[in-house]
């Protein structure tokens, strides 16, 4: 007999810059597969085709088509797409998220574009708590892409040539314009970049920190957001939680960006077996 087809649903994450899509398939009892997903910047473009792109090329590599679809979930700005079933709220997606990709998570500190959250949850993804950093502090991704360029450097060149560093140039403001221009006064001096990224890295890690302990986070905290890929700023973060004693071990998962996409999947998931048991039926 051909294995039965659990709930599928969809996640949609639209951020400031970036675009992701995840497609779970619940099979019930706990069990929850990643069957496809895609992440696509944004660059300049309408937000909402980019979206569309991203949603039908994950569909595609799944091989499914809409109507195949129990539920499509949004997130972030996701409640401007015209196709989805239902929206949740950015915190409650990440934290799910996380503990689908790391079952050990207390914790989650979503580094996004233009802010970065720290969320306590609990052992079934309820988020008990959160500390936010305020949107003009230079500790964002966008403030980073915005120094990798002045430098020279991509995104992705950023964290190994940070681990890359021997005398770190602490970056002391926490205005991303006058941190910039804190930069550009490194340059001139002829501070290498490694050393730049290092101390920006530093900063921004000491700052994380703050916003974990001021929430009180003790145990396994998941990176998750654009910049969970960035490897010196990971490294930054484990050397600022030794530094100031904090009880926490910080991991990332090679999937942390989609956290948000793949919170809002499991919640549309969710949701669709609660509505099926009362039966309910809803369709994407």
């Amino acid at each position: 007999m051909p294995e039965a087809v659990g709930i599928r649903s969809a996640g949609i994450d639209v951020g400031s810059s970036a675009v992701k899509v995840a497609l779970v398939e619940d099979r019930g009892n706990g069990v929850i597969d990643l069957v496809a997903f895609d992440s696509e910047r944004i660059r300049k473009r309408d937000p909402i085709k980019v979206t569309e792109e991203a949603f039908e090329k994950t569909m595609g590599r799944a091989n499914l088509l809409r109507r195949d679809l129990d539920y499509v979930a949004t997130t972030g700005e996701g409640d401007l797409v015209s196709f989805r079933t239902g929206h949740f709220y950015g915190m409650t997606t990440h934290a799910r998220g996380a503990l689908f990709l790391e079952p050990e998570a207390l914790a989650a500190i979503d580094i996004g574009a233009l802010h970065t959250r720290a969320i306590l949850m609990n052992e079934r993804g309820k988020v008990l708590g959160y500390r936010m950093t305020s949107q003009c502090a230079s500790g964002s991704g966008q403030f980073l892409e915005n120094i990798g360029r002045y430098l020279g450097v991509t995104l992705e060149e950023i964290g190994p040539l940070s681990l890359q560093a021997d005398d770190p140039e602490v970056c002391s403001s926490i205005c991303a314009v006058l941190a910039e221009t804190d930069v550009i006064n490194m340059v001139s001096r002829g501070i290498r970049v490694a050393n730049i990224l290092k101390g920006i890295h530093q900063s921004m890690a000491g700052r994380y920190m703050r916003l974990l302990t001021s929430a009180k986070t003790k145990g396994v905290v998941l990176v998750t957001g654009g910049l969970a890929a960035d490897v010196g700023l990971l490294q930054a973060l484990r050397e600022a939680a030794k530094e100031q004693g904090a009880e926490v071990d910080v991991r990332a998962h090679e999937r942390s960006v989609l956290a948000g996409a793949l919170g809002a999947a499991i919640w549309g998931a969710y949701r669709t077996r609660k509505l099926r048991e009362k039966g309910v039926s809803l369709s994407a």
